[in-house]
């Protein structure tokens, strides 16, 4: 049974908002006189807020995976209301009397049970007239998908071309001639292949990113020309490697039949989140690490047009289920099959040491080269300066740099004392950019969030 204790506190909630703005006013609410009704029971927690309206916004959390609903008009997710319930039950639960579900929670969380059910058991027609609407469908995906694959073919080749001549023209044009970055990656999205797009875009601005970004520019362009020539040669390849060089490219895979292979069971821990804005898109990166299996996994989130992200399993927190995974060699990007048991906040995971922790992603690249990221979680280990910038020491004494872009380097310091801690994050090949921490006396998560 989830308890308010299990499922909540102040940096598991943090971690959820959307930004830095909902936070702050999420604070603000985290008291009793915000509210003009509280309660709870094993499986949600809910209020009425006084707002600026007639009437109280109607706040709800479902504790089971900390899922939010409220009936105020904001449109980010979990709004500032959400946040203050959650923040005000982890700070004071007693402020929430054990009572009923009002039915309007009620009926929410059944309706969430009803889509979690159909998304486990998809319903069938099996009529004559289903079945030929069906064929209809399936010839013209068919038909779609033939178009798709000749333009990718013919992108690929293009590509080709245009990779050999920045190699006889050298690294040098890159700096002199910038729009032609510009044009390659607007081809990539004419030949449907938005990954070599993204790739090329990123490209464009590495000679700006400071002291040895030829090596980096250099590195990045051979594994664009091996994406190429896989492409080319895809029946050559065997179908794990086909499943990565089309994955990269942007090809999409069914979700309907994923869901319906195997899974893999096991107590999952949810490492911690990154949400970033890619191509008009909100996009959240949740890394998971299997307890048994010792397995790591990526969730995938994406919104676009303003529209919230859906909310995705609270980082600090475990939850057991089976996770189906994409197709490849070595695979990472995976799906949650329903049902599953309550998020819960036990142990932190158990860290490995830095040697541990790169050879397994040194041997994850070795199988997909297309890999640009991959979960770390190392411990026990220090944060400390070396040589100018901070870098993570294990027990071996082996050291891992930390990413430029971490900010919240005194946070853990502080949290932890100075004392060893167990850190996970993305590590790109080059650095480490934490996500969150198990530090302190009581191993508390803290969000590390960059």
């Amino acid at each position: 049974m989830t308890t308010l204790h299990d499922a909540l506190s102040e940096d598991r909630v943090l971690a959820l908002a959307p930004d830095a703005s909902s936070a702050q006013a999420g604070r603000a609410l985290a008291a009793p006189t915000a509210w003009a009704s509280l309660g709870r029971d094993a499986g949600a927690a809910w209020g009425e807020c006084r707002g600026s309206g007639r009437e109280p916004y109607r706040t709800q959390v479902d504790l089971s995976d900390l899922a939010a609903r409220c009936s105020c008009p904001s449109r980010k997710l979990p709004c500032k209301h959400a946040l203050g319930l959650m923040l005000l039950a982890a700070a004071q639960p007693a402020s929430l009397p054990d009572t009923a579900q009002p039915p309007w929670v009620a009926e929410w969380l059944a309706a969430r049970a009803r889509r979690a059910k159909q998304v486990a058991e998809p319903v069938r027609e099996a009529t004559p007239a289903a079945d030929d609407a069906a064929r209809r469908r399936a010839g013209a995906q068919a038909r779609t998908a033939a178009a798709r694959e000749a333009k990718v073919a013919a992108g690929m080749e293009e590509l080709r071309r245009w990779l050999r001549d920045q190699a006889r023209q050298g690294l040098a044009t890159a700096q002199a001639r910038p729009a032609q970055w510009t044009a390659m990656a607007a081809r990539m999205v004419d030949a449907q292949a938005p990954g070599a797009a993204r790739a090329i875009r990123e490209l464009a601005l590495l000679p700006a990113s400071g002291e040895g970004w030829q090596a980096r520019a250099l590195e990045r362009l051979g594994r664009l020309h091996l994406l190429a020539e896989g492409y080319l040669r895809l029946a050559e390849l065997p179908p794990e490697t086909q499943a990565d060089v089309r994955a990269s490219l942007g090809f999409t895979v069914s979700q309907e039949a994923l869901l319906a292979g195997p899974g893999v069971r096991d107590t999952w821990h949810v490492l911690g989140h990154r949400i970033t804005e890619e191509e008009q898109l909100r996009v959240r990166r949740t890394w998971l690490l299997g307890r048994a299996t010792g397995r790591p996994a990526l969730l995938m989130s994406f919104a676009g047009g303003g529209q919230p992200l859906e909310q995705g399993p609270a980082p600090g927190t475990t939850f057991e289920a089976a996770l189906v995974f994409y197709p490849g060699a070595a695979p990472l990007r995976a799906l949650v099959r329903e049902p599953r048991c309550p998020a819960r906040a036990l142990e932190s995971p158990v860290g490995t040491t830095a040697t541990k922790a790169t050879a397994a992603y040194a041997t994850a690249l070795a199988r997909n080269p297309w890999l640009d990221r991959y979960p770390l979680c190392v411990g026990p280990a220090t944060l400390a300066r070396h040589a100018g910038r901070w870098q993570l020491e294990d027990d071996e004494g082996r050291r891992l740099p930390i990413a430029g872009s971490f900010e919240a380097a005194w946070r853990l310091l502080a949290v932890s004392g100075g004392a060893p801690a167990t850190v996970a994050g993305e590590w790109d090949g080059e650095a480490l950019a934490p996500l969150g921490a198990w530090a302190g006396g009581e191993r508390e998560y803290v969000s590390l969030e960059c």
